[in-house]
Formats: structure tokens, sequence, C-alpha cells
């Protein structure tokens, strides 16, 4: 069956691979290697027969991983890192470059020689990192930022990289080569600018039109590989026309549904990837040369590590990112293949070298998600023992504080609540230990510190002990848990409402004194229940009868263990089985021209006016002789029997006849 016999033993033996990293906790890719490692051409058994057809199928898997990327990728959220990656990143491989070179002099081998594995070990692996901050939850966050927009330049760096390193012995040559490729970059971005802005989403418009997602998704992979094999033919990388041609989509109405649309397909060819990168491990040659091998794999570790995370600190970025980006960014990249085969064909390298390289970009590409998993729990060790950094306070009141709300994470949620104090002029102050939303928090305006909300030390400094609430916004369970405990340790009084994300985690809320949990995918998923069954005209107060009853049986544990808790919520479902209804009056209906009183509305019907806007003009809690207008604006509260009341005796039911005069009230 040649090429796809060779296809369905590899999605076999992922499968088991993946199983088993599943049963072991561990990241898919890891499982999907050590499955490529078990079929490839040096361990005998079950072998795939063309591994060079496999490989190249597997660039797809590149360039579809580049693409999704790109659909993924704003500028808006990459604006924090541009300094980073625009300016440290070259700063990065230069570096690299150097300790590289330093390893190969060390090891005795010639300048070329050392030059070009200083280049090989200097790329990190854009494929790996993804797949392991999205296994581990961290997209989105500062650190990904900064690693990804990182990965982008290395990526486009390979490019001058592959015409200047087969150039080393003739620079000559070299130079004018460099200058035609950014010469061509520039033609390419420029043209694709074009495209993205006047062709492209009016082709997808006239696409998506015809309703047919199968013609959408071969579209969409069109777009994507057939822009990225333009660039091929360009002289550029494949890899990186897929990620401009993913960019430029994104900017389209139709970025999001392209993204679903491809992301099967991607995950798939991905797999394709991780086990030729398995295959391409000859145990053999690791065995003999084993001792040289850990040494370089130490090495490149622990000084790759150190440059990524001391250029982070270089470029004021503080707390988790310097060691998040250090443990994520040391392995050598999948397009050190590429580099490592140019250099092989021009007999820039040896074939031992290629082979030491493609054995250690295979063992580093391992280790990431072992050593990315580690970050956390090192931060915390050292951050439990460390020296407390002095404080940064901005837009504290002169006299102090008092009755106020302690906001802990200034992230959405945080900053969200903070305006809505702000705007009723509720006094509150956010604590933030990210840099650059303490710097949001500061263009504000907003009362903020910079600090770890998890020390007493920083929980003093907004005055704990006077304020009225303590609201943790911060969604990870360990720092809430300690965050709640010091607090109730400061001031046993204090309200603490927090988020939680699973029964145990609010239960262990409780124990530390919180006084309310939320759990917000938990009150989403009934909201949104509640406002479909609510379109289909079912009862309001069944609707709300049957969510509480859900939200009871997610409860229960607090309610069986603390009567307060029980209390509240049935105070709260109370409230909202009372609706309260806006009614606009229209011209010669039954109350226009007269009063409450004169109206009995609660009597008939057991609804209380509690407001009336007439015009611009609100008038709370009307008087019983109160007069209604044409066109006011009505707002009446009960329940649903007696808004069904109401509303027949504004059509003119008999039931609602009786005008005479009789007291009434709101």
């Amino acid at each position: 069956m040649g090429i796809a016999a060779d296809i369905i033993i590899i999605v076999l033996a992922s499968l088991l691979g993946g199983l088993v990293a599943k049963l072991c906790r561990q990241p898919l890719i890891l499982g999907y290697i050590l499955a490529g490692v078990f079929i490839g051409p040096h361990t005998g058994g079950i072998t795939v027969s063309n591994v060079q057809d496999i490989e190249k199928l597997a660039e797809i898997g590149v360039a579809l991983l580049l693409f999704a990327l790109g659909l993924e990728f704003s500028l808006q959220e990459l604006k924090p890192v541009r300094r980073i990656a625009l300016l440290g990143t070259p700063l990065q491989i230069l570096l690299t470059a150097g300790f590289g070179f330093a390893i190969g002099s060390w090891q005795g081998w010639d300048w070329e020689t050392s030059l070009w594995f200083g280049a090989l070990i200097s790329l990190s692996s854009t494929m790996v990192i993804l797949k392991t901050l999205m296994s581990q939850g961290w997209m989105g966050t500062l650190s990904s930022r900064v690693m990804i927009g990182m990965l982008i330049v290395q990526d486009l760096a390979v490019v001058p990289m592959m015409i200047i390193l087969p150039q080393l012995s003739h620079p000559e040559t070299g130079l004018p080569l460099l200058v035609l490729s950014l010469l061509k970059a520039a033609v390419f971005l420029l043209l694709m600018i074009f495209l993205g802005t006047q062709l492209i989403p009016r082709l997808l418009r006239r696409i998506a039109g015809w309703n047919s997602r199968e013609l959408f998704l071969l579209s969409t992979i069109a777009l994507g590989l057939g822009i990225g094999y333009g660039t091929y033919l360009f002289g550029l990388s494949f890899a990186f026309g897929a990620f401009v041609a993913g960019m430029v989509l994104s900017e389209s109405d139709y970025g999001h549904q392209a993204l679903s649309e491809i992301i099967p397909l991607r995950d798939v060819f991905s797999l394709l990837f991780f086990a030729s990168v398995g295959m391409l491990l000859d145990p053999a040659f690791l065995w003999s040369h084993l001792k040289i091998l850990l040494i370089l794999t130490a090495l490149v570790i622990l000084g790759k590590g150190l440059i990524f995370a001391g250029l982070s600190r270089l470029f004021a970025y503080r707390n988790v990112v310097p060691l998040a980006v250090g443990l994520g960014l040391f392995q050598v990249g999948e397009f050190s293949f590429v580099l490592a085969q140019v250099g092989l064909k021009t007999n820039s390298i040896s074939a031992d070298l290629y082979s030491l390289v493609l054995t250690l970009t295979v063992a580093t590409m391992f280790l990431t998600p072992f050593l990315s998993n580690l970050t956390s729990p090192i931060y915390s060790f050292f951050r439990a023992r460390s020296k407390q950094e002095p404080l940064q306070t901005i837009n504290l009141p002169d006299s102090g504080l008092s009755n106020h709300v302690v906001i802990a994470g200034g992230g959405q949620v945080g900053l969200n609540i903070a305006r809505i104090l702000h705007r009723f002029g509720v006094d509150f102050v956010v604590i933030e230990i990210d840099f650059h939303r303490f710097e949001q928090l500061k263009a504000l305006s907003f009362p903020a510190i910079f600090g770890d909300a998890g020390q007493p030390v920083v929980l003093e400094a907004p005055q704990i002990r006077q304020a009225k609430l303590l609201l943790i916004t911060i969604p990870s369970a360990i720092v809430s848990q300690t965050i709640a405990a010091h607090a109730h340790a400061l001031h046993p009084e204090l309200k603490i409402f927090a988020r939680a994300i699973s029964i145990e985690h609010m239960k262990d809320l409780h124990s530390r004194g919180v006084y309310e949990v939320v759990q917000p995918e938990f009150e989403a998923s009934l909201e949104f229940a509640r406002q479909a069954l609510l379109h289909f005209r079912i009862a309001p107060d069944k609707v709300l009868s049957f969510l509480d009853a859900i939200r009871y049986e997610l409860y229960a544990p607090l309610y069986d263990t603390h009567d307060s808790y029980r209390t509240l919520s049935q105070l709260q479902s109370a409230s909202r089985l009372l609706e309260l209804n806006w009614i606009e009056l229209p011209g010669k209906s039954l109350p226009v021209g007269r009063t409450i009183r004169e109206l009995q509305i609660r009597s008939l019907t057991g609804v209380s006016v509690v407001a009336v806007i007439r015009g611009k003009t609100l008038h709370p809690n009307p008087a019983p002789d109160f007069s209604f207008q044409d066109l006011d604006l009505v707002g009446i509260l009960g329940d649903a029997d007696q808004m069904q009341s109401f509303a027949d005796w504004l059509k003119g039911n008999p039931t609602g006849a009786n005008t005479g005069p009789a007291p009434d009230s709101p």
C-alpha cells in the first residue's frame, strides 16, 4: 500500500503512544514521539517504508500549525511583547550562537563547524511549545505571549540563516543573496496585504454565501497551503508563508470559522510531524555517543534557559515570566532540521554533526513538557523563601482606607469589577502581580498595589483589617486558597468572595473563611439555560425552581455544612421568583388618566407598581395619588401568576373592570 500503509501504522502507533502518555498524565506529543521511535527505521519490528515521504507530509503539519497560529494571531495581544520579540530575539540568537560556538571550540571542532552548531541550537520549537502551552492551559498568559512573539521572529530568522551560513566560506556571494531575500520578503508582504484587504475577504464572502462547509474548508486549506507554497517558490519559507496567510485571514470576518475548520486537520498532520521526529532517533547512535549527548543536552538546556530567562529580566519582565520562558524555550527546534539539511547538502557540516544535532533536538523536544511543568512548583518554592520586594502603590488616598473593597487580581474580571465600583463611588484597592496589568491600572488612575496577594505583608498594605469585602478574582485554586487563608487570619470577620473551579475547591475555600463562592462556568451555563427556556414561554417560576434544584445539587456540600449559606441561598431564590417587568401604557388604555388608588392595581392583580418612567424622568415608588399618562413606562413587581393577571386586566378582562374608588397603595 506504500505511503497509505505508513500513515496507518503511524496513526495506530500514535494512538497507543497517546493513550500511554495520557495514562501517565503527560502531554500527547511525548506519546507521539515515542511511537515514532518504535516504528522508525532504526528499531526493527513494524517499520514505515519511506521516512522521507512522511517527513514531507510532516512539513504540511508545521505549515498548518503556523497557519492556525496566524489565524489566532493578534497584534493587539502581542503589543506588550513587541520589544522583546523584535529586539530580544535577534540578541538571543546571537548569544546562543556564541554559546554554541564556545561549546564547539571546547570539543575541538573547527570554527565553521562550531558556528554551525551554535546557529542550529539557537532555534527553538514553535510546534512543541504551542502544543505544550495548549496542554497546560497557558495560552493567553503573558509568558505564552512572550514565547510566541520570540518564536515568530526566530522562524523569520531561518531564511537569512539559510542564506548566510552556507556562504561562510564565500562572504562576497552571501551578502547579495541576503539583500535579495529581504527584498523578496518585502514584496511578498506588500502583496499579501493587498490580497488580504481586497481579494481574500470577497472570495470568502462569496464561498460562505453558498453555505457549503466542505467548500469553505477546502478554500481555507487552499489559502493556507497555497500561499505557503507560493512563498516557497518565491524563495522564502513555506511555513512563514502559511503563517502570514493565517494572519491576513484573521483580519477578515471569517477568521474564527476558518480556525475552527482547520483545527482537526492541523492536529492530524501535527501527529505526523511528531512521529517523524521520533523516527529520526537512532538508538545505536544514541548509545555510542551517549556521554557527549548527555553533556550537550545538559549544556543546551542550562545555557539556552539562562539566556532566555536573562533576556526576559533585561526587558523588565518579572515574577514567573523569566522562569517560564527559560523552561519553555530551551529546546532545539524543528527548523534546525531544515537548516541542518542545508548544511549537509552544501558539505558545510559532517554527517556525524547532523546526526548529533538531530538526536539532541529529539531529546530536548522530549524533555520540554517535563521541564515546563516544573515552572509553577519551582516558582512557588523560591517565592516562599525569597525576600519580599518593596511594594509599589499608586493612587491610594492620603487619608487612609476604611470600609473599602480589596480586589485580589486585576485581570479581566477584577478590572471590570473595579470599573463598576469606580462608577458607583465605592472605595477599592486592586492587588496585582502582573506588571503590565499594574501599568494598565495605573493608566486608569485606579488605586492599586503591585505585589503577590498570597503574601501576608501584601495583604496588609491595602489595610485589610479595615476593609469591608475581599474579592478574590484569581482563577488559580492554590493562589485563591492561600489568599483566603491569610486574609481570614488577618481579619476573621472579613467577608470574602472567591471564584471556584470545583466542588473540592469550593469546600476548601469555605473552610478557609470564604463567605460566598462563584463558579463562573456553572453560573454561565445556568443563565444560558434560563434564557433559552424563557424563549419557549415556560413559566419563569418553574424555570427558576428547576435551576435552583440544579444549583442545589452542585452546592449541596455547602448547604449541608453551612446553615448560613442555605439561608442566604433561599433568600436569593425567593428574590428571583419576583419579576420586575416594564410595560408601556398605550393610548386610551384603562390606567391612563387614573390614579393608583382609583385603579386598585395591587388588590385586583397582586402586582406592585414600583416605578414609572415618564419621558426622561424616573418616578420611584409612586404615591397612591400618582396619575398615569399616555406612553408611561410602568415598572411592576410580582410573580408569574400576578404578572399574567395584570396582563389580562390591562387588556380589559372583566376581573379587572372594577374602577370604583377604593384605597390602594403602590
